[in-house]
């Protein structure tokens, strides 16, 4: 199987590689170090280090508190972060500057993965939420490089997925010498997809544990006070297709509150361009932050078309909707706005989000809707209540309070795992 495995892949290969192609029409970065797809990486760590792979800038965002407690308590030791979008590679650079190393992940396939290993040595593996590649963790078993599994979360379609692949998805699951799970139902699902029962613990959701920054603080003030007063709702990480539902929701909005401004993020940079002719159709003339401007008292759209703001331009806002989630993505982390005390609200596909999702809106500090007429009405009526606004974003700032920890577990638990085998509780021998 790992043989059949192995040559799907690599008939595949040539698909990924026009993909990145393609991509990069848009987004150059994504041609850039195309060696290092293929394990040629020209980092080169003292052997024994911690290699963290975290997928994009969510993942990257989510990890980096805990790479911030592993700096301080072991600055000796080389932590190499790897991503696979260009956007998690800035915001590794833009969060770490040269405390980490960073490469791109290489393709799952033996070569690179063996020239990868051989370069960088690691003595860890540290994969954040859901990152399971067979030929990756076969070969960290074979050179007795640790692999964990941090902020784990299996979703029961995922599973699904696993056990139609029968025996062979059970031993790549067998490969994974811990799994820090996010919740108790997230447990359960490793060990039915076959991690060990003693190898699986839960620690919960290092999302909760984001901190916000004096910085982002300072920022938005800064902002809000800018606005003036006007109801400011943002559309964070929205997808394809989510952007008009946006703007026919702000449409409507403007009936019922003519001052309102929306502030429009689209997820993926090398979407801002293709969204301003979306705009001029709904008939706004868009401002671009890119420019270097700010929304004027009449301009009823402002496009965040640049990176890493997200935080401030969330906590500047009275309102939040989470791109994502109209769309079959999966939804993006909605914790950045209930940490600022801003309501939330978000489509019904938050798979990626479930636990997260319900919490929020068990807790009243959000919304699910489902088309632009719902998303109206929904955001017109928190920045019509300043009351209910203020419940709503004040339950969800409790929600990640009450939340806080798992980042301290996680920690814990990794510096458990970095003792000698024999005094390890629950590792396998």
């Amino acid at each position: 199987m790992y043989a059949l495995y192995t040559l799907l892949l690599t008939l595949t290969l040539p698909f990924a590689l026009l993909r990145l192609l393609w991509r990069s029409r848009r987004a150059p970065a994504y041609r850039r170090r195309l060696r290092e797809r293929f394990g040629r990486t020209e980092i080169s760590p003292a052997a024994g280090g911690i290699w963290i792979h975290a997928v994009s800038v969510g993942e990257v965002q989510a990890v980096a508190p805990l790479v911030r407690l592993l700096l301080e308590a072991h600055p000796e030791q080389a932590i190499i972060l790897t991503t696979t979008t260009p956007t998690g590679s800035d915001q590794v650079r833009r969060l770490f500057g040269d405390q980490v190393l960073h490469a791109y992940m290489p393709w799952d396939l033996p070569p690179f993965l063996t020239r990868f290993l051989d370069r960088v040595r690691p003595a860890r593996l540290l994969m954040v939420e859901t990152e399971i590649w067979p030929n990756l963790l076969r070969l960290c078993r074979a050179r007795g490089i640790e692999t964990i599994l941090a902020n784990g979360r299996l979703s029961e379609r995922s599973l699904r997925g696993y056990q139609r692949l029968g025996g062979f998805a059970r031993r790549v699951f067998a490969d994974v010498d811990r799994v820090a799970a996010q919740t108790e139902d997230d447990a359960r699902r490793f060990r039915k997809a076959g991690v060990p029962g003693e190898r699986v613990v839960v620690t919960g959701s290092i999302k909760f544990d984001m901190t916000i920054a004096a910085s982002v603080v300072e920022q938005v003030e800064v902002m809000r006070r800018h606005w003036a007063g006007r109801p400011v709702w943002i559309a964070a990480s929205t997808h394809e297709g989510e952007e008009e539902i946006a703007l026919a929701a702000h449409a409507r909005l403007l009936r019922r509150l003519p001052q309102a401004l929306l502030i429009l993020v689209p997820r993926h940079p090398e979407r801002f361009d293709r969204v301003v002719p979306q705009i001029i159709r709904a008939g706004y003339q868009p401002v671009r932050r890119s420019a270097g401007q700010l929304p004027g008292a009449d301009d009823p759209v402002y496009l965040a078309d640049t990176m890493g703001e997200l935080p401030v331009l969330i906590g500047a806002a009275d309102a939040a909707f989470i791109g994502g989630s109209l769309a079959r993505v999966g939804g993006h982390n909605m914790l950045e706005a209930a940490a600022q005390g801003v309501p939330v609200c978000f489509g019904p596909h938050t798979f990626n989000f479930a636990l997260i999702s319900r919490m929020l809106l068990e807790a009243g500090a959000a919304r699910e809707v489902g088309d632009a007429v719902a998303l109206a009405e929904v955001v017109g009526d928190w920045l019509s209540d300043a009351s209910s606004r203020a419940a709503a974003g004040e339950a969800g700032r409790a929600l990640v309070e009450r939340n806080r920890g798992a980042l301290q577990r996680l920690y814990a638990l990794l510096e458990q795992e970095a003792r000698p085998r024999a005094e390890r509780p629950g590792r396998p021998q």
